[in-house]
């Protein structure tokens, strides 16, 4: 009786090791209140790079209701890195098709993006580096905006 719960117990764990995803480093989204994204509202995501050997790709995350009113978002991307050297560069991605279909996947009333925006990127430096977004569209603040965040994955 002992080897059958011992062996049920090994199992066990080397089921749940298995179901570890070896490549995604982070994939944080913070939530915005009553669907508003304000000017001030700037996410701050630390990540920490163990390697700086191989590359990295970079996602936005971001998720929207249906009353969203523009087929694209500006967003500026800040990097910090541990050695205090930022990077910032502002995006435009786009959202929905010219007919209006929108190109996230849908639930219910949700429409969900995983959008590259660096492919292939190697850290210069090993260390937590810090991913700032912010909005940088003309309504403040932008209405129906659900959530927003990163996703850090080794490339393959």
């Amino acid at each position: 009786m002992k080897q059958i719960k011992t062996f049920f117990l090994v199992m066990s764990l080397l089921g749940l090791i298995s179901c570890q995803d070896a490549v995604t480093i982070a994939d944080t989204n913070v939530e915005f209140e009553k669907l508003n994204w304000s000017y001030s509202e700037k996410i701050r995501i630390p990540v920490k790079i163990e390697a700086t050997d191989i590359s990295y790709n970079l996602y936005l995350n971001l998720r929207h209701s249906a009353a969203y009113k523009y087929s694209n978002i500006f967003i500026i991307i800040h990097i910090t890195g541990p050695d205090g050297k930022k990077f910032s560069e502002r995006r435009e991605f786009k959202l929905a098709l010219a007919d209006g279909e929108w190109l996230g996947s849908g639930s219910g009333n949700m429409y969900s993006y995983q959008i590259n925006f660096k492919e292939n990127y190697k850290f210069p430096v090993k260390g937590t580096y810090i991913f700032e977004l912010e909005q940088n569209m003309r309504d403040n603040p932008l209405d129906h905006v659900s959530d927003a965040g990163i996703r850090v994955e080794k490339a393959l």
